[in-house]
């Protein structure tokens, strides 16, 4: 199995020595040092708390590896997660609750293209799309139409299904998901995975 590349990023050195410890003993996993950040499938960032510095952070992050982000937070409130999932977050973890087992879990599912959100900012993220929605969609506007690819992917998404499954059970490669997700995102200006399976389901596509 081809490990994932993971780069960690600590706000102090105890929890970047746990966290790469951790992860460095894996076998199904690759710790990376910033120089080699290109290469990183997913970057682990702990910090104590939400705040301009951590957005700058992670801007800098996205920009520079492309990667998916799992972001350990001391605090997390429901307001924080519309801040941070602009910046490429596709999972969050209260610190308490951020043992090494879920972690792992954490960096395995948004390597995959999944993500890990608790149910609270779940329900925050739909409350957000269902504002933008009321804002940006006038009544009279026809629902987009989705083509039965993308009905299928974004489907079984909604199922909990990552990148790879939802290929098997379709019977299509990684790279053409990846693909339909990514025409499908840009086509209606969505912002990512928890994003998207939001916006069908609150506008009946799927």
């Amino acid at each position: 199995m081809e490990r994932v590349g993971v780069v960690v990023q600590a706000a102090d050195h105890l929890s970047m020595a746990g966290l790469t410890s951790y992860l460095g003993s894996r076998d199904e996993i690759e710790v990376l040092d910033w120089d080699r950040r290109a290469r990183a499938d997913v970057v682990v960032v702990a910090v104590d708390r939400m705040g301009p510095a951590l957005l700058t952070g992670l801007r800098r992050v996205a920009a520079d590896t492309g990667a998916p982000v799992v972001l350990v937070l001391d605090e997390v409130g429901e307001k924080d997660v519309l801040a941070v999932v602009e910046h490429r977050v596709v999972a969050i973890l209260p610190r308490a609750a951020a043992t090494g087992e879920r972690v792992l879990h954490s960096v395995l599912a948004a390597a995959s293209g999944g993500g890990v959100m608790p149910s609270g900012l779940v329900a925050e993220l739909l409350r957000h799309v269902e504002r933008l929605q009321r804002e940006l969609v006038s009544p009279d506007t026809s629902v987009p139409k989705l083509t039965p690819r993308e009905a299928d992917v974004l489907r079984l998404m909604a199922d909990g299904l990552d990148t790879g499954e939802i290929a098997g059970r379709l019977c299509y490669s990684e790279r053409t998901i990846k693909n339909v997700f990514y025409g499908l995102t840009t086509r209606l200006n969505l912002r990512n995975r928890p994003h998207a399976v939001a916006y069908a389901l609150r506008k009946g596509m799927i």
